[in-house]
């Protein structure tokens, strides 16, 4: 049972009240009857004094006829039981009883006391009236010797008569006390507690959504400040869900009415949100709150989603989906723990793509053969045309071989940008292999006056790799290192870097500007196109490089400064 404020104010106070009433009554009574047996002590020794001269008259005269006759007179007036006691402990006189019928009271407590000069007292049983009395008693001297003990005493019935009356009116006092207390107590618990419900009733309004409430209070305390902080916050909140809400709407219709499809996912692989586009990718509508992979069953992109939460850094790959080729940027929010995906569909633009690498390797196919025959004619009308002749029959035929060599590299470039093509991967020493294509050059070098380094760090590993690739990348940066370079050294390394294997080669040539340095390995770009035609460059053999060591999972970076030369850094796994 749920137990309200105002009942656990009401109740506390209860206890407090009846546990301070009680302990009121419990030390109030006995402070009351303490007090009252000491101001009866303290009547029965100024009886006692008040008689001691004329008892002290009778006890010397040894009047005890006249000392009895006197003590009964006296206790009649007084209201009280007097009894007089030599040193030795024998009653001489008693108002209330025949002395020689008493019992010595030697051993009495409170004679005890007088008998030793002291006023005595004590409150007791009474064994010769039955009955619980209170006695004082004095010592009665002539001179400095004992001649006899006043004792006077009282019944504790008049007592108890009296503290019975007084009790009675403490405990209607205290009743009455209790009575207005508690409706005290009640006004305060409800007016504490009514404004106290009226802010949860408030809370419980805006908390279902309701931004109109208004709490007012009467009194101006503590709880009508916080009413007007709780108005405040609920007037600013009010503002904030309605700027939230328009911000939301016009951020669903941004994401709706982007092309792409859009994919958030939380740590578990649940869809949190997605876009029209999305949708119409996958096939479904109500797709928010299941798994991704329900949704769309695709290995590659649950590949990618693994990656990125395992690296916990963004990637873009090209995937195929349904038929479709999309670009998909998957990126991890590590605040939130979500991946979001964006899906671009490049269908299109991989048919276009297509028929532009048909159409190059079909014309490349086609010009091979004229090309090859024209070569061949032009190097055979070359030796019988005179001196004069023979310079527009070799610009032919430099012509010629540079469209050759274009026409080798354009297949050699699309064979490699095949998706579906395989590696003839075996153990390859890539000291053994740029020592063959080093040989190549020797003449060239020589012809060039250049200085060639060639660096291997002792017992490199093999890799797993395919060795005619590998060398047809070696050959294109060697070439283009000596073709750029007019004077200096070129310089090749090879060591090792943890489980990789890192080969640089390095010159002092032309060098490449900052701003061509993103595009070099573009088809057919080229930074110096009049010394590029000048030494039969075809802008293809970056690009060869580049898709041979994609294909080997490697990295390519290059750097370089304008008339200091150019270093070309490539890092291949030791296996792929």
């Amino acid at each position: 049972m749920k137990r309200t404020l105002f009942f656990k104010i009401f109740t506390g106070y209860i206890l407090i009240i009846l546990s301070i009433s009680s302990l009121f009554l419990l030390f109030s009574f006995k402070s009351i009857r303490e007090n009252q047996i000491n101001l009866l002590k303290d009547n029965l020794e100024n009886i006692a004094l008040s008689m001691e001269s004329r008892i002290y008259q009778f006890l010397k005269d040894k009047n005890f006829d006249g000392l009895n006759s006197f003590v009964k007179g006296l206790g009649e007036t007084t209201g009280t039981r007097i009894t007089i006691i030599d040193p030795e402990g024998v009653v001489l006189a008693d108002s209330e009883e025949n002395p020689e019928l008493m019992e010595n009271h030697a051993t009495r407590p409170e004679i005890l006391n007088a008998l030793y000069g002291r006023t005595g007292s004590s409150l007791r049983y009474s064994a010769t009236v039955k009955k619980e009395m209170l006695y004082v008693a004095i010592p009665v001297r002539e001179e400095v010797e004992l001649i006899g003990v006043i004792r006077v005493s009282l019944f504790l019935e008049q007592i108890k008569i009296l503290l019975n009356s007084i009790r009675r009116d403490i405990i209607w006092v205290t009743i009455i006390i209790i009575f207005l207390s508690l409706i005290g107590a009640f006004l305060f618990s409800r007016s504490l507690t009514v404004p106290i419900k009226e802010l949860v009733n408030a809370s419980s309004k805006v908390a279902d959504g309701n931004y109109d409430v208004k709490i007012y209070l009467k009194n101006k305390d503590e709880l009508w400040s916080l009413a007007e902080s709780l108005n405040n916050m609920i007037e600013r909140t009010k503002v904030l869900i309605t700027n939230l809400s328009e911000q939301k709407e016009a951020l669903d219709t941004i994401i709706s009415s982007i092309h792409e499809g859009l994919l958030v996912l939380d740590k578990k692989g649940k869809i949190l949100l997605s876009n029209k586009s999305f949708k119409k990718i996958c096939g479904f509508e109500n797709i928010e709150g299941k798994l991704y992979w329900e949704v769309i069953r695709d290995p590659e992109l649950g590949e990618l989603i693994r990656d990125v939460e395992k690296e916990r850094t963004g990637i873009i790959k090209e995937i195929e989906l349904l038929g479709k080729n999309y670009i998909c940027n998957a990126s991890y929010l590590s605040k939130y723990e979500e991946i979001v995906l964006t899906f671009i569909n490049i269908t299109e633009m991989k048919g276009v793509e297509k028929i532009k690498k048909d159409f190059v390797v079909n014309v490349s196919h086609e010009l091979r053969t004229p090309l090859t025959a024209i070569k061949g004619f032009m190097e055979t009308l070359g030796e019988s045309v005179d001196k004069k002749n023979r310079r527009y029959v070799e610009i032919v035929l430099r012509h010629t071989e540079r469209l050759i060599n274009i026409v080798k590299d354009l297949l050699a470039l699309s064979e490699l940008e095949e998706s579906r093509i395989k590696l003839e991967v075996e153990n390859v020493n890539l000291e053994k292999l740029l020592k063959n294509v080093i040989t190549i050059y020797e003449n060239e070098i020589k012809n060039k006056k250049l200085k060639f380094v060639f660096e291997s760090e002792k017992k490199l590993p093999a890799i797993k790799g395919d060795s005619y690739r590998l060398e047809q990348m070696f050959i294109n940066l060697i070439e283009n290192a000596i073709k750029y370079t007019d004077k200096g050294e070129i310089r090749v390394t090879l060591k090792s870097e943890n489980k990789e294997v890192k080969l640089e080669v390095k010159d002092t040539g032309v060098g490449i500007a900052e701003e061509h340095l993103t595009r070099i390995f573009e088809r057919f770009y080229v930074v110096d196109k009049s010394r590029s035609r000048k030494l039969g460059g075809t802008g293809l053999g970056l690009s060869i490089v580049k898709h041979i060591v994609l294909l080997h999972k490697g990295n390519i970076d290059v750097k370089s400064t304008p008339g200091e030369g150019t270093s070309f850094v490539i890092t291949l796994p030791v296996s792929t």
